[in-house]
């Protein structure tokens, strides 16, 4: 199993440095000799075959458990190795046999009726809240950020992300309603509320993320102007003027499209405008990468735009603007990881080791997959008829700036000590 774990590694390992300690001790260099070199050791054997039959999950079960050892590099360091590697090939028969099976399949995966639905929420987002507090900006936005500039700050971006969708939004007049599908921690319904003057509804599965979210709009003075509620987006009446929806998207799995954007058009009024914000892949449809789904994201699945498309235009809404962020989320796990790892040691208190090295795996992970492999975000501007939304894009960029405008008076100003 050694040979045949070192042929496949020599197959897909063209560029780089990466040198292998194999369980036997043997040690084998594969790669070009380009870039920083790495060392990984697997400590048995049968952490070897488990992942030469089915790499796409036992790699990440092999780092979680401490069956494959980065000695020299990180962990993301040997994935970016790994997955930029051009013409990457599936490694093995049986790795092809399990795709197939987990493509097959997938509808069952990704089957999420209500009562799943709460349970797989919780699954994550119900974990210690201290955790998020460790690695996300200061509003604990847990989507992608919006980069205007390359060395803009985590909580800079995640400001950015809210004012860019509030100007989408088209919050032309005060008192308008909105509902949060997804609403988190409440930080965009709380933008919502606090800067464009909307009456706000947000709806979120995850008890943990209700009891902070009621928290921060009771102590910001908004708790009656944003309502947060434990309730399934199936179950929310309406109607609204507007509907937003930032990272929850990934959640309703893909037999639950035609039922999602047929909710978003019964819930919209007439001249209302949506945005639906979400993960998407450029390359076609897929799968749930496996550890993904049996760690981090149970029953989530990240959509093609060809998936998402038919059951909008089912739904009778109208595709007013698609906008497409590639490198964004890619930055924000890398500002994620940082931080996560900068307080790797309280993670520790908290659960212990190997959760760690979990985490550290789901960010690395993912950033790669948006550096390397096609992953992006897409933005799906709807609205439920033609001249509800301005011609030309030029709105945005008027609206981000009277935004950034309230934002700077709402700011308290600097006070001396003592005052």
């Amino acid at each position: 199993m050694e040979r045949l774990l070192a042929r496949i590694l020599a197959r897909i390992t063209r560029c780089g440095s990466l040198t292998v300690i194999f369980a036997s001790g043997a040690r084998t260099v594969f790669g070009d000799g380009s870039g920083d070199p790495l060392t990984v050791r697997f400590t048995s054997d049968s952490w070897q075959r488990q992942i030469v039959f089915d790499p796409e999950l036992k790699f990440g079960e092999a780092y979680m458990e401490g069956g494959m050892v980065v000695e020299q590099g990180d962990i993301a360091q040997l994935l970016a190795l790994l997955m930029s590697q051009v013409g990457l090939e599936v490694p093995s028969a049986s790795a092809k046999l399990f795709l197939r099976l987990r493509f097959l399949f997938r509808r069952l995966a990704q089957f999420n009726p209500r009562s799943r639905s709460q349970k797989n929420v919780a699954h994550h987002y119900d974990l210690d809240g201290r955790l998020y507090s460790l690695f996300l900006d200061a509003d604990r936005q847990y989507s992608c950020a919006y980069f205007e500039a390359p060395d803009q700050t985590l909580d800079d971006a995640q400001l950015a992300k809210k004012r860019h969708i509030a100007a989408k939004l088209l919050f032309d007049r005060p008192g308008l309603s909105a509902l949060d599908i997804g609403c988190g921690w409440g930080g965009m319904g709380l933008y919502l509320a606090g800067h464009a003057g909307a009456r706000v509804t947000g709806v979120t599965l995850s008890q943990e993320q209700l009891g902070v979210a009621r928290c921060r709009a009771e102590e910001r003075g908004l708790a009656g102007r944003a309502d947060f509620r434990l309730q399934d987006y199936r179950d929310v009446p309406g109607p609204f003027d507007r509907i937003v929806s930032v990272g929850m998207f990934e959640h309703v799995g893909v037999g639950h499209y035609d039922e999602y954007f047929g909710k978003v058009a019964e819930l919209l009024k007439d001249d209302g405008v949506a945005l639906i914000h979400s993960i998407g892949r450029s390359e076609g449809p897929g799968i749930t990468n496996p550890w993904i789904a049996k760690y981090i994201f149970p029953g989530g699945y990240i959509p093609a735009l060809s998936e998402v498309l038919p059951s909008i235009e089912k739904a009778g809404l109208l595709v007013t603007d698609i906008e497409i962020l590639r490198l964004h989320y890619a930055e924000t796990l890398k500002a994620w990881r940082e931080r996560f790892l900068a307080h790797r040691e309280e993670v520790e208190r908290l659960y212990d080791p190997r959760f760690v090295r979990m985490f550290e795996f789901y960010l690395a992970s993912s950033e790669m997959a948006f550096r390397h492999q096609g992953m992006m975000i897409f933005q799906i501007q709807l609205a439920k008829r033609e001249g509800v939304v301005p011609l030309t894009r030029g709105y945005i960029a008027q609206g981000e700036a009277a935004l950034r405008n309230m934002e700077n008076e709402s700011r308290p100003g600097l006070r001396l000590a003592g005052e």
